[in-house]
């Protein structure tokens, strides 16, 4: 449906050209600071006619709060956000009547409802998610001031271009044990980018790869699939810092089921990997296992992070990552044999305005639907905590993990 999360719970509204789209938040805390500056910068970040490699579709994505604040500080209440459609084209879609687009949803939707929207995709097009977007806006500003939690996203590959190093996610386990070593220090540089990324960073070029020589590369992929009127796919990694261990509610709703959820509902995607992904299928369990150290706080730690910060898929304090593949852009200019509804053969050079790639304004995206999975996480988790049982208290000791009797604590 059109609503995601369980107390922190998302309600997305809208199509690509109908006036507006927007979301209902419902659970969010009271007492918390908002404003439409502290939505904007994301939308911004997630806007059509940002540079030559997008849509030009010039959408400014103004939002407005229009409920569940009063003097800049939210009530508990729902909160609604709304941003205008302006730039709107819909006589570009005529031919569409006719033709579904190959590899868009124009058939499903049709076959599912009986009905579709007309003009550009409706609720399938990636429009749908400046609400998404507007939602996480607001829980990350309180992720952020209550827990310190960091998310970023970048680009890390298009089409065959990436900045992912030799023997990192993308690669197996070395069957040469004199490359095993190289192999490891391969990850181990990974692990260092992913923990010192920031957003700042992924920004400082229109493709936001912070590799500024896979950049170039990639962005001359990009400009070669739209002077061809075709389109390019790639993948999206992100990373989420300062995680609270314990996050994740096993076994249907572990923390990478929920991300995975949150990730595969983004327009265009087609994969999702967690950690070392497809990649640890190759390693042996000696080399993958990420081994246990006390940490300076006197908590543990693992040594290395194979498990993406995830283990028994609760959050384990490490940083979380994942990758999220995404294809090409289903609809383009370029004429493609096909048939219409009815089973005619023809031929479709769709028109309107569309992205040639979509990474570049699909990382704030992917933060975003991050950002939304790890509000209502950690939501449950502190309800869980603010009801634990009162019968006993846990504490460590040089002895291990002691229980005391009933009636002496509660449960740190």
């Amino acid at each position: 449906m059109s609503t995601f999360g369980s107390l922190y719970r998302v309600t997305t509204f809208g199509e690509s050209h109908c006036k507006a789209v927007g979301v209902i938040i419902d659970g969010c805390p009271p007492g918390l600071p908002l404003s439409e500056a502290d939505v904007q910068p994301q939308l911004s970040r997630r806007r059509p006619g940002q540079s030559a490699l997008t849509t030009p579709r010039d959408e400014k994505d103004k939002v407005t709060i229009l409920s569940g604040t009063e003097q800049g500080i939210t009530l508990g209440t729902p909160i609604a956000l709304t941003v205008p459609n302006e730039d709107q084209r819909p006589h570009d879609y005529g031919e569409m009547d006719f033709y579904p687009r190959p590899s868009h949803a124009d058939y499903t939707y049709l076959e599912k409802y009986g009905i579709k929207a007309g003009s550009g995709g409706g609720r399938s097009s990636a429009r749908e998610t400046i609400g998404r977007v507007a939602a996480s806006a607001v829980a990350e500003k309180y992720l952020k001031l209550v827990h310190g939690i960091e998310i970023v996203a970048f680009v890390a590959s298009v089409g065959n271009v990436s900045m992912i190093p030799f023997g990192d996610p993308n690669g197996g386990f070395p069957d040469d044990a004199a490359k095993e070593a190289e192999w490891m220090k391969s990850w181990e540089g990974w692990w260092e980018r992913l923990n010192t990324v920031t957003r700042e960073q992924v920004d400082s070029n229109e493709v936001r790869c912070p590799d500024e020589k896979a950049a170039q590369k990639m962005r001359e992929r990009i400009i070669k699939a739209k002077d061809s009127n075709d389109s390019i796919g790639g993948t999206v990694v992100c990373v989420i810092r300062n995680l609270p261990t314990g996050l994740g509610e096993p076994c249907f709703d572990k923390l990478e089921a929920k991300l995975a959820h949150a990730m595969l509902s983004i327009p265009a995607t087609k994969s999702f990997e967690i950690g070392s992904g497809l990649a640890g299928t190759t390693v042996p369990g000696h080399i993958h296992n990420d081994k246990f150290v006390k940490r300076e706080n006197g908590k543990l730690g693992t040594v290395t992070n194979f498990s993406g910060g995830i283990q028994g898929g609760i959050s384990n304090g490490e940083n979380v990552y994942f990758k999220v593949g995404f294809k090409s852009v289903a609809t383009i200019s370029q004429a493609q044999p096909t048939a219409q509804y009815d089973g005619t053969a023809g031929v479709l050079a769709a028109k309107g305005r569309h992205d040639p790639c979509v990474l570049p304004r699909a990382a704030p995206i992917v933060e975003s639907m991050a950002t939304l999975a790890i509000m209502d996480a950690l939501m449950q988790q502190n309800a869980r905590k603010a009801t634990e049982v009162l019968c006993c208290n846990r504490y460590s000791d040089s002895s291990g993990f002691v229980w005391k009797e009933k009636g002496e604590g509660r449960l740190k």
